[in-house]
């Protein structure tokens, strides 16, 4: 009977284990499938137009993969007999592509109150989201199907919110995925962090220059400091220890600045404290262009920004564009919530703004792991990291999408949450 009642009262033993099977159904869609290593630790792509970024096309290219690192990227490398071989004929090879600005892992994508990588409070700098990150989430698994296999995870939040951190995606436990815990200190010069320096940006950039000459007279004076024989210090010694690598040179400090007066302010903090800075946002940034340019500060942008706000009036489409023909080192990282998939897409809008197609691909592989010390990503060259995917045709084109993905020199799977769910559902009804 089609009634839900009447199924109910006669014939309750078999609805009852039809319910089991459903659980057992519905449990099975939520849990994302480990990664499928290929049985062998030596792999050939062949036959495929390979970009290494690093130089020229390759056509009927092979990339040598064993033990995870690459060996050989060219036209007539040899491949040893025990290699297992994928054949990429017609098909395009990239290294894994890098967002620089994920949150992918870390909880329900723009959901207010739902993220792990956020702390309460203006200065959190030694505050790492790593133990926030899930290695089960469904959006590991989704965003791997873009054709990314590392993202630069930072913490939210205003002022001096803490590390960012750097994981592949792929691996059981975070111990697997950490690339590196303290990829950039981040630092917010917006719109939103403007109530640390007590409601007005010069007050903000008084408050941080308070807390840079604190963390390096803490440095100095480390015995004073334990003998109380120190001025009071406007940060607890944990969170002006986190500074110092920052201030040392030895760490990279994300500066999220959009208006023209924000980034001209980072600049100027860069000066001053001799900070590696990288930009993130700069909506204004085609202002002063050339200036960035000058400084050889890279620049993290999200070309589909075009709405002007009050942290960014004079917004473009063109602004990865304009940067680039200055001279700026251009990182894509559009930050739209549950969308880091689309990474590519955003690298393809760019190019539809006037960016060439080069410089797009380079902007979401070597510009960021340039621009974050990960020397041994971004480019297929002999030596780096196996982090390679087969697009079965332009990967900037909605036309393209990820065959295969190679994380650490071992294919992952690209199933997924919605893929699970297709095949449930691809014949109606469905049966349980």
């Amino acid at each position: 009977m089609t009634g839900g009642r009447t199924d109910r009262r006669t014939d309750g033993p078999t609805v009852r284990r039809a319910g089991k099977q459903s659980v057992l159904a519905l449990v099975a869609c939520f849990l994302l499938p480990a990664p499928s290593f290929l049985a062998s630790q030596t792999v050939a792509i062949v036959g495929g137009t390979v970009y290494p970024v690093s130089g020229p096309k390759i056509e009927r290219g092979t990339v040598l993969i064993r033990d995870g690192r690459i060996v050989e990227v060219g036209a007539n490398v040899t491949v040893p007999a025990d290699a297992a071989r994928v054949d990429a004929t017609g098909k395009w090879v990239t290294p894994g592509l890098i967002f620089a600005g994920s949150d992918v892992g870390t909880g329900v994508a723009g959901l207010f109150g739902q993220s792990e990588a956020r702390l309460q409070g203006d200065i959190n700098p030694s505050f790492s989201p790593a133990e926030g990150i899930d290695p089960g989430s469904l959006t590991i698994g989704q965003t791997r199907t873009g054709g990314i296999t590392t993202a630069i995870v930072p913490p939210g939040g205003t002022l001096l919110p803490g590390q960012a951190v750097t994981i592949d995606l792929a691996g059981n436990r975070l111990d697997e995925l950490l690339v590196q815990r303290g990829s950039a200190l981040v630092l917010n010069l917006g719109q939103g962090a403007k109530q640390a320096g007590g409601g007005s940006r010069a007050g903000t950039m008084a408050r941080l220059r308070v807390l840079f000459a604190d963390a390096l007279e803490y440095d100095r004076r480390r015995g004073d400091f334990r003998r109380d024989q120190i001025q009071p210090l406007s940060a607890p010694a944990q969170q002006l220890e986190a500074l110092l690598p920052a201030l040392r040179g030895r760490q990279p400090v994300i500066v999220v600045a959009n208006r023209r007066m924000d980034i001209e302010n980072a600049l100027r903090l860069a000066r001053e404290f001799r900070l590696r800075i990288v930009l993130a946002g700069a909506v204004e940034g085609w202002l002063v262009a050339a200036q960035i340019a000058e400084a050889k500060v890279p620049v993290a942008v999200r070309p589909l920004q075009d709405i002007p706000d009050f942290d960014g009036l004079q917004a473009r489409l063109d602004v990865a564009t304009l940067l680039r023909e200055a001279g700026v080192e251009v990182i894509i990282a559009q930050a739209d919530a549950g969308g880091d998939r689309d990474l590519r897409y955003v690298a393809g809008n760019a190019v539809r703004n006037g960016m060439s197609w080069d410089d797009a691909l380079r902007a979401i592989t070597l510009a960021p792991a340039a621009a974050f010390g990960l020397t041994d990503r971004g480019t297929l060259e002999a030596g780096k990291v196996a982090n390679v995917v087969v697009w079965s045709a332009d990967p900037l084109d909605f036309a393209g999408h990820a065959e295969k993905v190679f994380i650490r020199g071992r294919e992952v799977s690209l199933r997924t949450r919605e893929t699970d769910l297709l095949e449930r559902y691809r014949r109606l009804p469905v049966t349980y």
